[in-house]
């Protein structure tokens, strides 16, 4: 089943529990990334050594250990991440689901801030009734905005 929606998941809604359908986990993701909550992050994905993400930042990353790294990254590093959900179709067969579309926002370190277009998909699996996260991959298109991001965020952290 494929659904295209006009929806944007932002981060700042109440959510069920327990989380129930698509929907309603990726907004979990987006609640525990704006809110730099690596507690809820943790429960939003898999615990398998397969699962994988591949963003701007950090490669390509393999297993929860190495996953929250960069999270745990980007929310230490002394600078502000937002980002939004929208035009994005979820394709759901069975027990997996795939979420593809767009993020915007931006990041603010001190007085500097800078605007975020990210092409995004995740890909969720339900286990024993609730849906985690199993990959993500995430792409800055621009090269000049990719270094930007790349340089607050690493640099950030020093």
């Amino acid at each position: 089943m494929t659904a295209s929606t006009d929806q944007v998941i932002t981060g700042k809604d109440v959510l069920p529990d327990p989380v129930s359908g698509p929907i309603d986990a990726l907004k979990e993701f987006y609640l525990a990334f704006n809110g730099r909550d690596m507690a809820l992050m943790s429960r939003n994905w898999a615990r398998a050594d397969d699962i994988a993400m591949s963003n701007p930042l950090g490669g390509i990353k393999r297993g929860w250990q190495e996953i929250s790294s960069v999270y745990r990254n980007i929310f230490a590093a002394g600078i502000r991440v937002y980002v939004e959900f929208y035009d994005f179709r979820i394709i759901e067969s069975g027990d997996m689901f795939c979420a593809v579309g767009r993020e915007r926002g931006h990041i603010n370190k001190g007085d500097t801030e800078l605007a975020l277009e990210i092409r995004t998909s995740r890909v969720y699996e339900r286990l024993n009734s609730r849906w985690f996260q199993v990959h993500h991959h995430g792409s800055i298109d621009d090269p000049g905005l990719l270094k930007a991001y790349q340089d607050m965020v690493l640099r950030g952290k020093e």
